[in-house]
């Protein structure tokens, strides 16, 4: 984010017409674990304003841009249309020969997998060629598999590039279809998220093609991932690696940001894009069980599918190209190749998405926010995305997707003030009296990535410690928080109290505090008083702000 420019004191009726003047000094503002130290100029001007998080460096915010289209969505998600309705009836007998054949392929494919894996303890190095020629069997199966779900024929534009090449090959993912073809074609190595290990047969299958299994809420995860993709591409004995860089299905018509696992390495990348052309039946994966896609599949008469091999794409000759770069300069291209735009939504949007339909919200693209945009922005992590998201859903937004100042101050346990109010107004954008999701994570996100904001917390945790042993009793919080929002009920305390206190054991720890504001960043303009000083005395504020650095 920007240097803060302006430290303005916090919102408070007893003082609301005082200003503070002082000189400009330089600040050496410590970040989070990991950020590395900054200067930046300060004016410590005080005075007050609409703003209760001048304090820690904020000048107000706005809310990027959203596109209103909805990458997740399949098209038909239901049987519509006469000609559809004759088309699955007429196909029923059709659909149970083809689920045999299902069946049939899927075991045989199982026990010759099994077969291929028996004994087999060495993972850390390529597949033997004899267990490697039984896994031909499971190869073959899967096409038969394909067959089964109307894919009769592939249409197929391009070769893949030799291996020595391009090590690494990427694609868009809009079905569960895309692995079991580039299964039957490749026999890649894939990366895949640690839950499908547990999946019924599927599980059993991807371990035999040497998966590199990933954690995405797992920095260290990531980190060793990136690493045996790193390992891999570099050894021509083991099988060329495929990702899938979106992270997740979608429905073909756009392709969503690059995670960038697959472009950390820097070795020469294919593209590969995979089409679905239909007029009736939509094969993205969308918001439908797999059964119901499945029994759609069963009962088409054809089902055309094309894949089309790109050229490689290489990163700079002249300098090492950062994966950021060389993601965008990869997306483009398949971009081109669709005839689509690339959004900055990701896989932390579905999620999102995921959640806002589980909650029975009536219009849940409400509430995407194009994720990889926040965190370029924000460095928002998706596990944060998803805490605010939950914050706001116990809000009980109405049908637009929005909550007012009494569901507000009613989640976040803060009474009804002027300091409240101006919370609200703080990330009520547009002014209407009403926040979105979008609105509320952006302001938090925000608040959260101020420069002063983790001194803050600190400091908020050393006044509100009255008798310095360390952890803030129920009495110490009500004293801390009364100058900036007035007189509280043994009730109001008593809620804020049990908001901070995460570990549920009668106190507030450090880590208790610390912890609470990184989940509700809002509230450090609580503690925002503690900044001015009791008397709004300028040397005694400033020596406050001191502290802070």
């Amino acid at each position: 984010m920007a240097a803060a420019k302006d430290l303005k004191t916090p919102l408070i009726s007893s003082i609301s017409d005082h200003q503070f003047h002082a000189p400009e000094v330089i600040l050496n503002v410590d970040g989070e674990p990991g950020v590395p130290e900054r200067s930046i100029l300060v004016n410590s001007q005080l005075d007050l304003g609409q703003n209760p998080y001048g304090f820690i460096g904020s000048n107000g915010f706005e809310v990027p841009g959203s596109t209103t289209v909805d990458p997740f969505r399949n098209q038909t998600p239901k049987i519509e249309g006469v000609y559809e309705w004759i088309k699955v009836i007429v196909c029923v007998p059709i659909a149970l020969v083809r689920l045999v054949l299902f069946g049939l392929c899927l075991a045989i494919g199982y026990v010759a997998t099994k077969s291929a894996l028996q004994g087999w303890k060495d993972k850390q190095n390529p597949m033997p060629k004899w267990r490697c020629r039984v896994m031909w069997i499971t190869r073959l199966c899967s096409r038969g598999i394909l067959f089964s779900f109307g894919y009769h024929w592939i249409k197929r534009k391009g070769k893949p590039a030799p291996r020595e090449i391009a090590p690494i090959l990427v694609s868009n993912h809009v079905s569960y279809v895309d692995p079991i073809f580039f299964f039957y074609e490749l026999f890649p190595t894939i990366v895949a998220s640690e839950s499908h290990d547990s999946m019924p047969f599927v599980g059993t299958i991807i371990r035999a093609m040497q998966v590199i299994y990933v954690n995405r809420f797992s920095h260290q995860s990531r980190k060793h991932a990136v690493n045996e993709i790193k390992r891999k591409a570099s050894s021509d004995r083991f099988p060329r690696l495929l990702l899938f860089p979106e992270g997740t299905t979608t429905n073909g018509r756009l392709l969503i940001s690059f995670q960038h696992g697959a472009f950390i390495p820097g070795y020469p990348i294919q593209p590969v894009v995979v089409r679905y052309p239909h007029v009736h039946f939509d094969q993205s994966w969308g918001h439908i069980s797999l059964g119901t896609l499945m029994f759609r599949m069963f009962t088409q008469f054809h089902n055309f599918m094309e894949v089309e091999y790109l050229p490689v794409v290489s990163p700079s000759e002249h300098h090492k190209e950062s994966a950021i770069c060389f993601a965008e300069k990869t997306g483009r291209a398949m971009a081109r190749s669709l005839n689509v735009v690339q959004t900055s939504h990701s896989f932390a949007d579905y999620m999102i998405l995921s959640k806002a339909v589980d909650s029975g919200q009536e219009n849940p693209l409400l509430f995407v926010v194009e994720m990889a945009k926040i965190h370029q922005l924000f460095h928002l992590s998706s596990s944060d995305a998803l805490d605010f998201l939950d914050t706001f859903l116990a809000m009980s937004p109405d049908s637009s997707g929005s909550v007012k100042f009494e569901d507000f101050s009613r989640v976040l346990r803060i009474k009804p003030c002027i300091l409240s109010q101006k919370m609200f107004e703080f990330i009520d954008v547009e002014k209407n009296g009403k926040v979105t999701f979008k609105e509320f994570l952006v302001g938090s996100a925000h608040v959260l990535n101020q420069p002063l904001f983790w001194r803050a917390c600190e400091v908020a945790f050393s006044e509100s410690d009255i008798d310095e042993d360390d952890c803030i009793s129920m009495q110490e919080l009500g004293a801390s928080l009364m100058p900036a929002m007035g007189s509280l009920s043994d009730d109001e305390v008593h809620g804020l109290f049990d908001l901070f206190d995460g570990d549920g054991d009668g106190r507030i720890s450090r880590g208790d505090f610390v912890n609470c504001l990184r989940r509700n960043p809002l509230l450090i303009a609580l503690f925002s008083y503690h900044f001015l000083h009791k008397d709004s005395d300028p040397d005694a504020s400033a020596g406050l702000l001191e502290e802070m650095v």
